[in-house]
Formats: C-alpha cells, sequence, structure tokens
C-alpha cells in the first residue's frame, strides 16, 4: 500500500487534473510507476477511483447553486434535465460494456482472467489516448457557440454519451476534455457544457466505485490479505484531499473556459502525450 505521502501526492494530482480536461487518470497513473507502485492492482484502482468520488463531491459543492437555479426551479426542468442524464448515462453504459467485452475477450484473450484494468498501466496506449484527447480539444476551441442559454436536447445528449463511454477504458482520454468539447462541437453554449459534463462525472462516479469495491474485495477475499479497513482508509484520506484540490481546479477551468482559452488544455495533452510516450 502507498505511503501517507504518496497518498497525499496523488491526492492533489488527481484533484488538480481530475477537473481539468488534461486527463487525471494520466498523471495519476504515470506518479504511480514513478513511485514504484502498481496501477493495475485491485488496492490501487480503488484508490484512484476513491480520489474521483472526492473530487465528485467538489463537483457537487461548485456547481449545485447553478444547477439548482438552471434546472432545479420546476419539476418539468427537472425531469427535463434527470432525461438528458438518463440518455447520457444509458449511451455511456452500452459503449462502456461493449469496450469491456471486446477489451477482456478479444484484446487480452491469451491472458488468464483478464480484466480491463490492466490497460490501466499501458503507458503506451495512454499517451495514444492524451493525444487524441489534444486534438478533440484543439477542434473544439475553434467552434463559435450559437446556442447560448439553451438547454441541450437528446441529440447532444447521446452524443455526449458515447464519447463519455470511449473515454472509461482508456487512461488518457479524458472524460471531461471529451464531454466538453463534444458539447462545445454540437454548439453548446461553455457553461451548459461544463454543467452537463459534470453532472454526468456526478452520476458516473458512484458505479465505477462499487465496481472497483466488489473488485478489490474479491481479491481480498481470494488472498486473504490485508484488512479492509486498512485498505479503505487510504482512499478516504485521499478522498478528503482531492475535494480540496478539485475546487481549486475547478474555478481555474470555469476561468479558462469562458476566457476562450480552452485550445491551451489541448496543447498541454499533446505535450504531456510525447513526455509519458518517452517514458514508457
Amino acid at each position: 500500500m502507498p505511503s501517507i505521502l504518496q497518498i497525499t501526492l496523488l491526492a492533489i494530482i488527481q484533484g488538480l487534473a481530475e477537473l481539468l480536461p488534461v486527463s487525471s487518470s494520466a498523471h495519476v497513473i504515470l506518479a504511480e510507476k514513478l513511485m514504484g507502485l502498481d496501477p493495475t492492482s485491485p488496492p490501487m484502482t480503488l484508490l484512484l477511483v476513491m480520489l474521483h468520488t472526492g473530487t465528485m463531491f467538489a463537483v457537487i459543492f461548485y456547481f449545485w447553486g447553478d444547477w439548482k437555479k438552471n434546472y432545479f426551479q420546476s419539476s418539468d426542468r427537472a425531469a427535463t434535465f434527470a432525461k438528458q442524464l438518463f440518455l447520457a448515462t444509458v449511451m455511456t453504459g452500452a459503449v462502456g460494456l461493449v469496450l469491456k467485452e471486446l477489451i477482456e475477450k478479444v484484446l487480452l484473450r491469451e491472458t488468464p482472467k483478464a480484466e480491463v484494468e490492466m490497460l490501466f498501466g499501458n503507458l503506451g496506449m495512454i499517451s495514444a489516448a492524451l493525444a487524441v484527447a489534444g486534438l478533440l480539444i484543439l477542434y473544439a476551441s475553434t467552434k463559435r457557440s450559437n446556442r447560448r442559454d439553451l438547454g441541450l436536447g437528446s441529440r447532444e445528449s447521446v452524443w455526449i454519451g458515447l464519447v463519455q463511454g470511449l473515454c472509461l477504458p482508456f487512461r488518457g482520454f479524458s472524460r471531461s476534455g471529451a464531454t466538453i468539447s463534444v458539447g462545445l462541437i454540437l454548439g453548446l453554449a461553455k457553461s451548459k457544457s461544463e454543467e452537463f459534463s459534470f453532472a454526468l462525472a456526478v452520476v458516473l462516479t458512484p458505479a465505477v466505485l462499487a465496481r472497483e469495491i466488489h473488485r478489490l474485495l474479491k481479491a481480498q477475499a481470494a488472498t486473504s490479505g490485508e484488512s479492509l479497513a486498512h485498505l479503505f482508509t487510504p482512499g478516504l484520506l485521499g478522498m478528503t484531499l482531492s475535494f480540496i484540490a478539485g475546487l481549486v481546479a475547478l474555478k481555474w477551468l470555469s476561468s479558462w473556459l469562458e476566457q476562450g482559452r480552452w485550445k491551451w488544455f489541448g496543447i498541454y495533452c499533446l505535450a504531456f502525450s510525447v513526455v509519458v510516450w518517452f517514458l514508457r
């Protein structure tokens, strides 16, 4: 298990990078490798998801006022918002499950007890995913919103959900970067793209956390190793620290998005993909 210092560093990296469109997973996994930790092990994948949970609470805290004002003032608006979240989440789940089966049954077919998490430590794949995310962000930054203050429709929700599903197995393909960029490409206002992207993160995180807890419990039962309390405690510490760092990152992201600096995140992803490639 990682030390308190390692958890602190990972939580700060996660909190800052998760809510910026630069792929927190790529940064955390690279940091884990440099620290000599195994990012594919159940305790480490659970730690990563719990760090995501900390940033999820930061998202709720930061956006709650806007969500309440824009979507929860009436039952009709709340129902419409819930419908769009449901559509996007169903698309994400469908794509994610298909990719999981393809990866485990085809790409890793010769690997005993193959799991999609085995790809999480592949720096070559992370580098490629970062490059794709960077190019998508750069393309989106050239688009001008022509639907300011209009609610997103089913078409936009479906496309955003589909792209979010592509992000799930590929560390480096920034979820926030991809979903916000797709919203911008489809013509949504910057604020609407950002709000919807992070609302989706709040919906998605509990399901991913439940999967990783189940995976950890299976591994723990098979090895009869560390106690559950000892396995979860690092994650709780990291979750608290990533919450604090996440609030800082959200203020930064909102400011740069509104000031038209979205392209700089794409440039960073491309540069970081080169760094990861040479460190693989």
